[in-house]
């Protein structure tokens, strides 16, 4: 199990701020495709990825990075200064 975070606008397309998701992927990338599978909203969040940021227990990472021994993932537009 693993603790999925949404923020912003991702949050608004799926509706909820985070969930516990059951998950075999091995990578971001993986848990991508799996919750682009769930639903509609889901792939909607996820259909431009060049549009995403990612951070695995707390820590900014690419979609490659490794799920072994994560137990958050967090999704979110990227931060504009200002």
């Amino acid at each position: 199990m693993i603790d999925v975070l949404y923020f912003a606008w991702v949050r608004e397309r799926i509706g909820l701020p985070r969930e516990r998701v059951e998950t075999g992927a091995a990578t971001v990338a993986e848990l991508v495709e799996e919750l682009r599978a769930r639903e509609d909203r889901y792939a909607a969040a996820f259909a431009d990825l060049s549009a995403l940021r990612v951070a695995v227990d707390q820590e900014l990472a690419d979609f490659d990075a490794s799920l072994d021994g994560a137990r958050e993932v967090a999704f979110f537009p990227p931060m504009t200064g200002g």
